[in-house]
């Protein structure tokens, strides 16, 4: 099993799509996102995000029903996989290694 690498952009939109659960599709993540961090995500930077994420590995996507007040298109909906959760985990344990013992100085 190969190592994911997952970048801080790529572990904020993965949890943010774990928070969402059944409804992460783009506009509600970009809401997450900022409800969260309060950091503003351009939806063009979501996408390459979302995109690059499915290409690891880290999440699948399927097309919901088509929508009227969407002109009939249909919604993308994103689920994160099993690999992606243990990316998460390793990144959270590196990142708690590198804080650890830091604290009186941050």
């Amino acid at each position: 099993m190969t190592e994911i690498y997952l970048g801080e952009l790529e572990q904020i939109v993965l949890l943010a799509v774990l928070r969402l659960g059944d409804e992460a599709y783009a506009v509600p993540i970009l809401e997450q996102i900022e409800a969260q961090t309060g950091r503003k995500l351009a939806r063009g930077a979501l996408y390459t995000a979302l995109d690059r994420l499915e290409t690891k590995g880290c999440l699948r996507s399927a097309l919901g029903e088509p929508l009227p007040e969407r002109g009939g298109r249909a919604r993308r909906y994103f689920t994160v996989t099993p690999a992606a959760v243990r990316a998460l985990k390793q990144s959270r344990l590196a990142l708690m290694r590198l804080w650890h013992g830091l604290e009186s100085i941050l």
